[in-house]
This record gives C-alpha cells, sequence and structure tokens, in this order.
C-alpha cells in the first residue's frame, strides 16, 4: 500500500510539472527522457534484488580472491590494492552526485542534501581515505573483481539517487524528525562509526607487529572476527529505514549477502592459522553467528 500511495503520488507531481490539467502537453523530448530513466530504474532494481540469493550462495562457497585470499593465479590482469579500492569505489560517489546536481526540481533540496551527505560521508571514506591510509601491499586485485564492483556500484547508485531525486517520494522537510529518519540516521552514524574504527584497529595492529595477519582485540573485534562488515552492514539498514525505501532495503539485502559470506571465510581462516583464537568470537554477529 505504501508503495501504491508513492507511486500515485509521484504520478500526480509529474503531471503537474508537466503542465497537465492546464491544457498544456508535456514536452515530448523531456517525457522520454524521464520514462527511459524510470525504466532504467525499474531494470536495475529488480537486477539488484535477484542478485541477492545467487550471490549469497555463491559467495558461500567461492572465496574472491583478494586480501588473505589473494592469489597470483586469479586473473590475467591485477591491480595494485590502493588504486583497485579508489577505482572500484569512485563510481559509487559520483553517480548519485550526478543525479543529484541533474535533478531539474529545487524545491526540496535541503532533504535531499542531508541523504546526499550521508551517502557521500561513506564513500568518501571508502573511495578516498581508506585507500590512502593503507600500507603499500604486494596484493593485487584481480581486474574482473574491479569492473564487478564498478557495474554494481553505478547500478546502485542510480537506484538510490533516481529515487531519491528524480521521483521524489514526497519527502517534506518535517521527515527530518520522523522516527524512521532518526532511527536510521542513528543506526547509519553507528554502523558508520564501527566501520571506521575497526579498520583503525587493523591498521593500528600492523603498525606495531609489521606485515601479515595477528589476532586482532579490542572493541567490538572481542565479539566477532569482522565488526568492520558488520558496522558496513549496519550503516546500509540505517539507510533503508532513514530513506524508508525500497532501493535502501535493495542495498541493504546485497550487503549482507556480500559481507556474510566474507565474514565466515574470514572467521574460518583464522581459526585454522591461530590455534590460540578466541572460542567464543563469532564470524559477523554477536553472540549469534
Amino acid at each position: 500500500m505504501y508503495w501504491t500511495k508513492l507511486q500515485k503520488q509521484w504520478n500526480m507531481e509529474q503531471c503537474r510539472e508537466d503542465g497537465f490539467g492546464s491544457g498544456n502537453a508535456p514536452p515530448e523530448s523531456s517525457g522520454v527522457k524521464r520514462g527511459l530513466m524510470e525504466t532504467l530504474y525499474w531494470i536495475l532494481l529488480w537486477c539488484q534484488l535477484g542478485l541477492v540469493l545467487p550471490v549469497l550462495i555463491f559467495l558461500l562457497f567461492v572465496k574472491a580472491p583478494y586480501g588473505k585470499f589473494a592469489s597470483d593465479k586469479t586473473g590475467l590482469f591485477r591491480w595494485d590494492s590502493r588504486a583497485a579500492w579508489l577505482i572500484m569505489e569512485l563510481p559509487a560517489f559520483l553517480t548519485i552526485l550526478v543525479l543529484f546536481l541533474l535533478c531539474p526540481d529545487r524545491s526540496g533540496r535541503r532533504l535531499t542534501t542531508v541523504f546526499l551527505l550521508f551517502w557521500e560521508c561513506h564513500y568518501g571514506y571508502r573511495t578516498f581515505v581508506f585507500p590512502l591510509l593503507m600500507k603499500k601491499s604486494r596484493k593485487s586485485f584481480p581486474a574482473y573483481i574491479v569492473f564487478s564492483a564498478w557495474f554494481f556500484n553505478i547500478m546502485n547508485g542510480y537506484i538510490n539517487g533516481y529515487f531519491l531525486f528524480f521521483r521524489r517520494p514526497g519527502y517534506e522537510i518535517s521527515w527530518l524528525t520522523d522516527l524512521r529518519f532518526i532511527a536510521g540516521a542513528a543506526l547509519f552514524l553507528w554502523g558508520f562509526t564501527i566501520h571506521v574504527r575497526s579498520d583503525a584497529r587493523l591498521r593500528k595492529l600492523r603498525k606495531e607487529n609489521g606485515p601479515g595477519y595477528y589476532i586482532p582485540r579490542g572493541g567490538l573485534y572481542e565479539y566477532v572476527s569482522n565488526p568492520n562488515y558488520l558496522g558496513e552492514w549496519i550503516e546500509w539498514c540505517g539507510w533503508a529505514l532513514m530513506t524508508w525505501s525500497l532501493p535502501g532495503l535493495a542495498f541493504a539485502a546485497f550487503t549482507f549477502a556480500n559481507l556474510f559470506p566474507r565474514a565466515v571465510a574470514n572467521h574460518r581462516w583464522y581459526r585454522e592459522h591461530f590455534p590460540d583464537y578466541p572460542a567464543r568470537r563469532k564470524a559477523f554477529l554477536p553472540g549469534i553467528l
């Protein structure tokens, strides 16, 4: 019912914007362009939703070959890790920004700017800060992982940006005081803090002990092997709640499908390589799994 209401409201607003009801016909090129954007939105949205289960199952059995699972035998073309991270995440940073700038409606800019800032807070860190803080490593990324990340980040940035800035689901500035926005924003910021602080603990561990892998300790590492992954998932669950959108929900679901198998693989790797690895520590969710 909620999504039907949003669709009707958007259609009514679109009619007003195009001059329906006043005897004016909408510009043909504008209508065609918006129609193509709308069609692309739905194609990519259902594509992302349809990928969630296959990606989850696939990654539970196949480890993505980067980080501790990197292999020089995987992929014909490989990129430096720092450059790969920047290039992989850059489309997510830019796609939604371009849609924000292209949006013809300026009336709701104050609120949509808030959404943009939350998004760019995460992807500004992932695109620019995280790679710069990485130590130079011999490990590299297969080019096919970089290109698959490009595809996902463009797709995900488009459906979230188009929903927020073009479909205009009727957000008013009062949405900032809505419990869904407040709770979602709090979740997002909590997850982002977990994510960034967990990354910092890993960097500090390597700085103190030299290259290689060690048992992380402190903070949420006392409870899960991958609090950085958990924090990122919490972020996008918060995003889904604060935007109250199907694209946000699809992103949170896909994030779980991508990160949970990786967390399980990392957890098993630690147990296999460290006999004294804490027995009570879980892979992804404290006290659960």
